[in-house]
């Protein structure tokens, strides 16, 4: 078991590097969703996703106003 453990330091220390930087930036990531911080910035303009970016609260609300003009204009 130790000679595995040996030979195989480096790599366990890799990858413990690796998971620890994942789990840092999903933590990051949620803490983010919590504060209600957008993904898009709040940068309307500049959203690609905001024709459904729920994070976004300007875009959702714009989207659902100009959804209710056009379709009562149909």
């Amino acid at each position: 078991m130790l000679n595995w453990l040996s030979a195989n330091l480096v790599d366990i220390a890799l990858i413990a590097a690796l998971a620890l930087i994942v789990g840092l930036l999903i933590r990051g990531m949620i803490r983010d969703r919590k504060a209600g911080k957008s993904p898009c910035g709040g940068n309307c303009a500049a959203c690609g996703a905001c024709k459904g970016c729920s994070a976004c609260g300007g875009c959702s609300a714009m989207n659902d106003k100009g959804a209710g003009i056009s379709g009562s204009a149909r």
